[in-house]
């Protein structure tokens, strides 16, 4: 059963959606020209895009000034509810697509790829052996699923009578959705104490020495160091399962060799997932379209420095072709 942990993440999340506003509405006072464009795109949805949509309107706002972007984070699931709604133009998501979803007008287009990491106290006493002998799937089902383990000695094999405290989404988000299917069940299977959003997951991590949770990449490397935020750590994936980390399941030290691992398929898809901008319907509004494909034209060239993994050329052109 899970329960609800008070954090900062909503004040984050006010934070994020303001400091936006501001720069969107800018201080540009001229009138568009003839032919310039010019027009509002709103947009709600999943943490895991929020970053990376945020640098694309600003870099598209430097060639349409005139066009004003409004952008906040609430979850892949608000974000779906919003544009089915006609609240936004368009939804941030993280996850896949349902049947039921495209039969209520889903229209999506597939703009980046990233994971979610198993994340840990920097300050857990076991932190070492963790880190040498990474976690099994079968593990992760034991602590998130079953709760076969809540001792952190029956997760490692000693006599430690420490209580592991697991923390997840209590928001209907993409994040949650994919760890939970890399676990072969669905986010409500979850246990653990609900916390809203990425920064609150994080921020409950770097609080309980005890404690494990999951985190989309971006919220669990800091793009300035290249290395994980302080106070937390990610699990290794003990791939093959033979109770230690091998050379090639070592790829967590720094945010570059992580994001190369998903992008070679070395990380394994769940918990890796592409994530997608969603339309009601194909969109006809020309702001909204002219963002998009400058999303998957000269906005592709700031996936990777903005900390996610580029998809194929041929994957975005093919995804332009589905737009025109």
């Amino acid at each position: 059963m899970k329960q609800t942990l008070t954090s900062i993440a909503s004040l984050f999340l006010v934070g994020l959606t303001i400091s936006f506003l501001v720069i969107s509405c800018g201080s540009n006072k001229k009138p568009a020209a003839d032919g310039e464009l010019e027009g509002t795109i709103s947009i709600s949805g999943a943490f895991a895009l929020y970053p990376l949509t945020v640098r694309w309107a600003e870099e598209f706002r430097k060639e349409h000034p005139h066009v004003r972007i409004d952008i906040s984070a609430g979850g892949a699931g608000k974000g779906m509810t919003d544009v089915l709604s006609g609240m936004v133009d368009l939804a941030m998501f993280s996850r896949e697509i349902t049947e039921v979803e495209i039969g209520n007008g889903a229209f999506e287009i597939a703009v980046a790829k990233d994971a979610v990491l198993p994340t840990i106290s920097a300050n857990n006493p076991y932190l070492n052996m963790v880190l040498e002998r990474g976690f099994t799937q079968e593990a992760f089902t034991n602590i998130f699923v079953t709760e076969k383990d809540k001792f952190w000695g029956e997760v490692l094999g000693n006599k430690s009578l420490e209580k592991v405290n697991a923390y997840t989404r209590s928001d209907a988000c993409g994040a949650a959705e994919i760890w939970a299917k890399y676990l072969g069940v669905r986010q409500e299977d979850l246990n653990g104490v609900g916390v809203f959003g990425d920064p609150g997951i994080a921020d409950a991590i770097k609080a309980d020495q005890y404690g494990i949770g999951y985190n989309n990449l971006i919220f669990a490397y800091d793009m300035r160091t290249g290395k994980t935020y302080d106070g937390i750590r990610i699990i290794p994936l003990d791939l093959n399962a033979n109770g230690k980390v091998d050379p090639e399941e070592q790829f967590y030290d720094n945010m570059e060799s992580v994001m190369q691992a998903i992008k070679d398929g070395v990380y394994p898809s769940p918990p890796a997932r592409p994530l997608y901008l969603i339309s009601k319907g194909k969109p006809t509004n020309p702001v909204v379209i002219e963002f998009l494909k400058y999303i998957l034209t000269k906005g592709n060239e700031i996936v990777h420095e903005a900390g996610y993994i580029q998809l194929p050329a041929e994957f975005e052109q093919a995804e332009l072709e589905r737009l025109n």
